[in-house]
């Protein structure tokens, strides 16, 4: 009789299974147990946990809430599992979901433009794409990897730098007309400065006031909760933004936007970086072909 080994996975393995096929008795049978190996299993797990997963009488089991609760994380981790142990040949063709997290500005103008050439590559692959300005906890989003604009904190994620853009404060025509344009960063006390209504690495606008670098802060009438939407509140001329260059470049050449003091600008740049999770250096094969294909085709400065 084949014995399974008793860990924390074979122990989960044991207890969905008892779940999906309604019984000890079909579990065992599954695995080459006993009955009673397949009951004593469970006990020590609920035991292990401090919780009972299984009400049981003679003719049924019924999952207590926190069983069912494990069972459905179980079926997830399970079904991760297995996706990682057919990816991790160095050989493997790169298939299975990619789960991916981005700025929406990155997201919206850089990377969704390029993802059919990325799938017609790679047609194995699908992809899970969530757009937010937030930063997210990669293990606990199980996200495969994530973009990030600006500074990165000390982690222990790993980092492959994808480009970098200028910085520029801008205005629509209208609003310029409206309320003069600034020369100087002590006539912006005059302007609506909108900014991002979360928490960034630096609160304000970096400027050069002679020889002294400021940081002037955002004080207007909105925040916001990504670039996108910051920039369609300029183009819309309710007041002046500091946004990526790569945002606001085809703005600038339709006229709908304006650069202002750029005499003033520190020239300070944004990187962008795909972060992932990575131990020993091993990756899925659909990671690495992501990023090895970020890196090819992402073109930023």
């Amino acid at each position: 009789m084949a014995r399974l080994e008793v860990n924390r996975s074979g122990e989960m393995e044991v207890f969905v299974k008892v779940v999906e096929l309604g019984g000890f008795s079909a579990a065992a049978r599954a695995f080459r147990m006993t009955p009673s190996a397949v009951s004593k299993l469970v006990a020590r797990l609920e035991a292990r946990l401090g919780a009972r997963l299984l009400n049981r009488s003679t003719r049924r089991l019924q999952l207590t809430p926190e069983g069912c609760a494990f069972f459905e994380r179980g079926v997830r981790l399970l079904a991760d599992l297995d996706e990682a142990e057919r990816c991790a040949g160095a050989s493997e063709i790169p298939s299975g979901r990619l789960r991916v997290n981005v700025s929406v500005p990155v997201g919206m103008h850089i990377l969704l433009p390029l993802m059919q050439e990325f799938l017609e590559r790679h047609p194995e692959v699908s992809l899970d794409i969530d757009l937010t300005d937030h930063v997210v906890d990669l293990l606990e989003e199980r996200t495969d990897v994530a973009i990030r604009n600006g500074p990165l904190k000390s982690s222990r994620l790993i980092a492959r730098k994808l480009g970098e853009t200028r910085m520029m404060i801008v205005g629509a025509p209208s609003y310029l007309r409206r309320r003069g344009i600034p020369r100087t960063p002590a006539e912006l006390d005059g302007h609506n400065r909108l900014g991002f209504g979360y928490v960034r690495a630096v609160e304000g606008w970096p400027l050069m006031d002679g020889d002294r670098r400021i940081v002037v802060p955002t004080i207007g009438s909105a925040r916001v909760s990504n670039g996108d939407a910051l920039r369609a509140l300029a183009v819309n001329g309710l007041g002046l933004a500091r946004l990526a260059t790569f945002l606001v470049e085809a703005d600038i050449a339709a006229g709908r936007l304006e650069p202002v003091l750029e005499n003033c600008s520190p020239g300070d740049l944004e990187e962008i970086h795909a972060v992932y999770l990575g131990q020993g250096g091993l990756l899925p094969a659909r990671v690495r072909a992501f990023l090895d294909f970020l890196v090819e085709r992402v073109r930023m400065g």
